[in-house]
């Protein structure tokens, strides 16, 4: 029979006395030993399956593909204030859309000392994130119906699509362009929010694509990677697709580019071109921007996801999965207009 791992396996095997290996594990002045002292030790504890009854269990782990972004700045903000109110801590891992740090995750919650996580998109790795939530409480914020078998805090980017589909076909665009960063299955919502424009414009106008694919390694080293990403977009549509009269950008940071894109050449806004976007990020409502965009409730849906978590914490039945569903809201500003006239 394989003996039950101590604290003095972990000693023997790190090289540290007992009660240091102790004050690490608890998170009790861990602060007084060199950050190689405390990595190995929790590897060991890890590899030998140690777990330690005594640690205080008030870290809640949030992954996220980047911070950099102000959607996820603003969702992570909601998450921590209701976090901090309750008196919990919060640990971040960036993603930056990379498989392999996503299934890293499994390693970090192994620290006793993390209580429940929150996903601020839907994994791309759904067994990843369902191994965790059979060992502690995980809650989604993701689209409607990506994440069905776990706790989500949602949204319809398929209906933000059609919102804004709408919005363009009343003003009189019949022809208008997507410009999106990578568009494949891991980022569901850009798909979704292509497809409800699709529906909106099936036979009564034309969507023209335009995308560029992003590794994870570029969105690790290339800070304004979005932005650079609408620019470049915004040049190759007016080569190759200068009958268009309206652009709706995959989301405001990508529209951010598109404009700045659209006025290097000269064009004017809404003039010339009406531009959109997704997410009614904070700097869209600025002077100067005035970006017309769909508000998902960015913090409030943060606020509300570590609210579910903690329900689930505090022992509500895990017999039922809850889906909380957010609705989207048009926010026109001075950037979409009626179409330019035909010469």
């Amino acid at each position: 029979m394989r003996k039950r791992p101590t604290l003095s396996m972990i000693s023997e095997q790190t090289g540290l006395s007992t009660a240091a290996v102790s004050m690490i594990l608890s998170g009790k002045q861990a602060h007084r030993f060199s950050q190689e002292s405390v990595d190995r030790v929790w590897e060991c504890a890890r590899e030998i399956g140690y777990e330690n009854r005594n640690a205080k269990r008030n870290i809640v782990l949030i992954v996220c593909p980047s911070v950099i972004n102000p959607y996820y700045a603003t969702l992570l903000q909601g998450i921590e204030l209701k976090a901090q109110e309750a008196g919990f801590c919060t640990l971040i891992c960036n993603t930056y859309w990379d498989l392999r740090r996503e299934k890293a995750i499994v390693d970090i919650v192994a620290d006793p000392r993390i209580c429940g996580t929150i996903f601020a998109m839907a994994p791309q790795q759904p067994e990843i994130a369902a191994k965790i939530a059979r060992k502690l409480p995980l809650v989604v914020v993701a689209d409607k119906g990506t994440a069905p078998k776990l706790d989500t805090v949602e949204v319809s980017n398929f209906d933000a699509g059609k919102l804004m589909g709408r919005h363009l076909l009343s003003l009189g665009h019949t022809h208008i362009a997507y410009l999106s960063t990578s568009l494949n299955r891991q980022h569901s919502s850009r798909l979704l929010r292509l497809e409800g424009l699709r529906n909106v414009y099936q036979g009564k106008g034309v969507i023209e694509l335009l995308t560029k694919d992003i590794d994870s390694s570029r969105e690790l080293s290339t800070v304004e990677i979005e932005h650079t990403t609408g620019m470049q977009l915004a040049h190759e549509l007016l080569e190759t697709h200068p009958e268009v009269t309206a652009v709706v950008a995959v989301n405001d940071m990508v529209g951010y580019g598109v404009m700045d894109g659209l006025a290097q050449e000269g064009k004017r806004i809404p003039q010339d071109y009406s531009v959109a976007g997704f997410d009614n990020i904070y700097p869209s409502q600025f002077h100067g921007v005035d970006l017309t965009t769909v508000d998902h409730y960015i913090n409030l849906r943060g606020q509300c996801a570590f609210q579910l978590l903690k329900r689930k914490l505090d022992g509500a039945s895990d017999l039922a999965v809850t889906h909380m569903e957010f609705q989207n809201k048009l926010i026109v500003r001075q950037t979409t207009a009626a179409p330019r006239p035909h010469l």
